[in-house]
């Protein structure tokens, strides 16, 4: 059976209405029968497929200097003379981003829209002559470039006299929520930071979370919610752009039971999931194009590299993660200059490498044998390759805990790479190896295994090199 490249589409529907679980039973070698297991809802599943996204930090702290503000700045100072939202959004657009999430409201307070619930906001600064709203600019400028919009809402609120006063802050915050939720049209995601730095001294604020997040699907149903545990989407358990090697996107709620838990078990449990997981709630893998969140001039020189961009997407993309990279604006309100180029040499780089897929007119030689799950490709000629993806259906939930694909070197199957969970994406970096029969075995999944995809890359910046390996092919 001939296929123009083993995609989710062309090749599940070459396979029939049921894909790969024809060829993968679940009598496969390791296969656990089970009751269906959990699946993404479609705004989960929209979310994940979209791999990317742009953070973008700007407020008061991009003027004060600082990465969180005590909520006593100046509005005042708040005076981007050349903003221009469309410029972000052309930027995440050029770079192969597909959404954005602005920082409506940071911990400082400051509202970059003009809040009913506080003077702390645009309205008091002299940008645009006090008549400002940077949401509505931002969000029409996604839409614009065709990009879906989201807010970031900071439950911790340092300028507010109600915070820390139970349900008068409450009642606050669902206010502000409840502005952003209707006034701006549709958004995709709602993110719910858990910091707070109040001190042992400061004032302390218990967050109604069931309400947030009633608010959130009656007015915004189709939108994803973020905080460190829930309820739509978990935090990865780090700052450094990296998912668990092993990446679950189901997992136990007892686990990781609200934003902000802080016990032995929390980091594991964000960073790999849980096998045995009744939700499915994946993990979106935060991270700063620069030290800091917010833009610093002395930061100019500390840019990510377009390498090192590329490194956080195999290790957040092609790990069943997301990767939200921010990317802070300068005081003038723009993309500063060392920021366009890292991401200008970001998408260089993936489409340098993606671009082609090798597996492109393969055919299945070997779809079944009776107790191995197994699918064997046989390429027209021999084609040399050094970076692999591998995707599950996860449409169907996710199933896949053992992997091994194999090149045949003429006189026996040599293993090439092996590991874990799959998800929505698996991407490893190999060393250069020309083949031209191969074969992805199953060696445990917990339901019947739906492969959606198998792809093989050439990195043209490794042609004629060698590369370091893992001991075990797992990258």
């Amino acid at each position: 059976m001939n296929a123009r490249g083993f995609t989710r589409r062309n090749f599940l529907a070459s396979l029939g209405a049921g894909g790969l679980v024809a060829a993968l039973p679940t009598h496969a070698k390791g296969t656990i029968a089970s009751a269906m297991r959990p699946r993404p809802t479609a705004s989960q599943l929209a979310w994940q497929r979209e791999e990317l996204a742009m953070f973008v930090h700007f407020g008061m702290n991009t003027f004060s200097d600082r990465e969180w503000g005590d909520g006593r700045e100046d509005p005042r100072t708040f005076a981007p003379a050349q903003l221009d939202a469309r410029q972000w959004a052309r930027t995440a657009k050029q770079a192969g981003f597909r959404s954005m999430i602005l920082t409506a409201k940071h911990h400082d307070g400051f509202c970059l829209w003009p809040s009913a619930t506080t003077s702390h906001t645009v309205a008091a600064s002299p940008w645009r002559d006090g008549r400002g709203d940077l949401v509505r600019e931002f969000t029409d400028a996604c839409r614009a470039e065709g990009l879906r919009a989201g807010v970031y809402l900071s439950p911790w609120d340092r300028n507010h006299p109600a915070y820390g006063q139970g349900q008068a802050y409450n009642d606050i915050y669902i206010a502000q929520l409840t502005e952003l939720l209707t006034h701006y049209g549709p958004l995709f995601e709602l993110w719910f930071d858990g910091a707070n730095g109040e001190g042992p001294n400061g004032r302390h604020q218990q967050y109604d979370w069931a309400r947030i997040h009633a608010t959130v699907r009656k007015l915004q149903p189709d939108a994803v919610m973020f905080s460190d545990a829930g309820p739509d989407l978990r935090w990865v358990g780090n700052e450094s752009g990296s998912a668990g090697v092993v990446n679950w996107s189901t997992v136990d709620p007892a686990r990781v039971p609200a934003p902000g838990a802080n016990d032995p078990w929390t980091t594991e449990a964000l960073q790999q999931g849980d096998p045995d997981g009744a939700i499915w709630r994946p993990a979106e893998t935060d991270v700063s194009i620069r030290p800091g969140w917010f833009w610093h001039a002395n930061e100019a020189a500390k840019v990510r590299s377009p390498d090192n961009l590329l490194g956080l997407y195999f290790s957040s993309v092609g790990r069943n993660s997301k990767l939200l990279l921010n990317v802070p604006p300068n005081r003038e309100g723009l993309i500063d200059a060392p920021d366009l180029a890292a991401l200008e040499g970001f998408r260089a780089r993936r489409d340098g490498i993606f671009a082609h897929d090798l597996m492109r007119g393969a055919k299945i030689a070997t779809q079944m044998q009776a107790h191995d799950g197994r699918l064997e490709f046989e390429l027209p000629s021999s084609v040399e390759f050094d970076v692999i993806r591998l995707e599950e259906d996860i449409a169907h939930g996710q199933a896949i805990a053992g992997y091994r694909l194999q090149a045949h070197d003429g006189g026996a199957w040599r293993t090439l790479h092996w590991g874990g969970t799959i998800g929505n994406a698996r991407l490893a970096r190999i060393a250069p190896t020309r083949a031209r029969r191969l074969r992805l075995l199953i060696d445990f999944a917990y339901a019947s295994p739906r492969i959606a995809r198998v792809a093989l890359f050439r990195d043209p910046r490794t042609s004629g090199m060698g590369r370091r390996v893992d001991d075990h092919g797992a990258d």
